[in-house]
């Protein structure tokens, strides 16, 4: 294998970040968005609603951002996104995955609060149907 295959596999979060070998393993932003959208049809229905929500309102977002370090850390989280949400049969039983506690701790307020939010807005779709409601 070349040199520059094993760059495109490697994680972009395992260095600092570098912009030409980020930009190398990066796809474009567009053909990302559609690669994201692509594999959430794997999960199930209510996953795929919020993700494919989610996925647009960030892109729309960020749409106007021309500041090259942004894109860039953008892009790149949202490879590794695609890269770790499962695939096949798998994408089936998923049920979503712990956040890494070091992260947690570099979250902005800001950030905090709007994860705050999601939880809460989680918290709703997830809710079962109660018997009595139904009547």
């Amino acid at each position: 294998m070349r040199v520059t295959l094993l760059r495109l596999a490697e994680s972009v979060s395992t260095r600092l970040l570098n912009l030409r070998e980020a930009g190398a393993s990066l796809y474009p932003p567009i053909p990302l968005f559609r690669r994201v959208l692509r594999a959430h049809r794997h999960l199930p229905l209510s996953m795929r609603s919020l993700g494919d929500a989610y996925v647009k309102s960030e892109y729309r977002r960020h749409r106007e951002t021309t500041n090259p370090v942004h894109i860039i850390g953008f892009l790149s989280q949202w490879k590794m996104y695609l890269d770790g949400l499962p695939q096949g049969e798998e994408a089936k039983n998923f049920k979503g995955k712990k956040l890494d506690h070091t992260v947690f701790e570099k979250m902005s307020s800001e950030q905090l609060g709007q994860l705050y939010e999601l939880m809460h807005a989680s918290k709703d779709v997830w809710k079962p149907i109660s018997e009595e409601s139904e009547t």
